[in-house]
């Protein structure tokens, strides 16, 4: 019988000296998952399939030194803003911002050192749940406010691991978080791509972008396009269609889907991750508003993953909730603005289950 334990170890050592630490935590039913303090990231999750065998479904490194090598936000918390902001700037209480650009002339991720790039310290951990805190500094990759940023993850009985990211700050600012694990439920060391996982994303909507990925305000239908994935489908059955003009801009899936119109209350499911092969289900609950879809498109094979897998294009997805990417830009996606004695509330929910379902 297993217990749920909670074990920390050092994961590396930074160049200032600062040690990186991994906790694991592991369930009664055998599942774990591994989480690093740099980035506050995602560093493994072991489920087991339809036979009862665990695979680690989480895309990432082994090592340190491959994090810092070459970064990919393999599992990592994301911010202070998630996502793209246009041309890096934005306008707040009628005062114009600039920030880090670092996705051409746009800011990604909260820029050059967004959130994925600091080493998080560990507050509070017990056998089910660890909390990692961040403190921003005024004027963070340009962002005005000291932000006050908690990470919790928890992993319960049922193989149900969530991530509850809260955030507080002194000053107006802009807060939109995210976590940006990505999924190949074979296993990440798995033999096959992603593209053959059956996605179900709960949204009538998607938002179109121009062709570099900035949304261009527009909240699209989904019928008759090859972004209704209302019943589930196959990724791997439009994926390449780039004849599409959206799909083109993004070389595949690299966008938004609307799946509520404000951040709810609690998280409800937005989203369902099947790999017929495997058995392994995953359905996904978010009280956040919008939910990226990232489809792997640039693996180029030159990352190796933690089996040594190179990763290739589409080998693994990224399912992202957030508020509307670009919403400072965007006068209908709603404010991302956070302000002193607000508390900011964003809560993931990852389910693993088994399927049927076969291929």
């Amino acid at each position: 019988m297993h217990h749920s334990t909670a074990t920390e170890t050092e994961f590396g050592t930074l160049d200032n000296g600062d040690i990186v630490k991994r906790i694991k935590l592991a369930n009664e039913s055998g599942m774990s998952v591994g989480i690093i303090t740099y980035g506050a990231s995602l560093q493994s999750v072991c489920v087991p399939d339809r036979y009862g065998v665990f695979a680690d479904v989480a895309a990432g490194y082994a090592t340190l030194d491959d994090y810092l090598r070459k970064p990919q936000y393999f599992g990592s918390t994301v911010g202070r803003v998630a996502n793209r902001l246009a041309k890096a700037r934005f306008t707040l209480n009628g005062k114009d911002y600039v920030v880090s650009a670092n996705d051409g002339s746009n800011s990604l991720h909260g820029g050059a050192r967004g959130f994925d790039k600091v080493n998080w310290t560990v507050t509070h951990r017990s056998d089910r749940s660890v909390t990692m805190q961040y403190v921003s500094p005024d004027g963070d990759q340009g962002y005005p406010g000291t932000l006050t940023v908690g990470a919790t993850y928890a992993l319960g009985a049922d193989n149900e691991l969530s991530v509850h990211y809260r955030a507080t700050t002194d000053a107006t600012t802009l807060v939109n978080l995210s976590n940006h694990v990505y999924w190949n439920l074979g296993g990440e060391g798995a033999a096959y791509s992603a593209m053959g996982h059956r996605l179900t994303i709960h949204a009538d909507h998607f938002l179109p972008v121009d062709s570099e990925l900035i949304p261009t305000g527009e909240m699209r239908h989904v019928e008759d396009s090859l972004f209704d994935f209302r019943m589930g489908k196959v990724i791997g059955d439009d994926v390449g269609r780039m004849d599409d003009e959206q799909l083109g801009f993004g070389l595949g899936y690299d966008h938004n889907w609307v799946v509520g119109d404000e951040v709810a209350a609690a998280p409800r499911p937005v989203a369902k991750l099947i790999d017929p092969r495997s058995g392994r289900a995953m359905t996904l609950l978010s009280n956040q508003p919008g939910l990226q879809f990232y489809s792997g498109n640039f693996f180029d094979g030159t990352t190796r993953g933690k089996a040594g897998k190179s990763y290739c294009r589409g080998d693994a997805i990224a399912l992202e909730p957030q508020q509307f990417p670009d919403a400072p830009n965007q006068p209908g996606f709603g404010s991302i603005a956070l302000q002193p004695g607000q508390t900011y509330s964003n809560m993931i929910i990852w389910r693993f289950e088994l399927s049927e379902e076969r291929s």
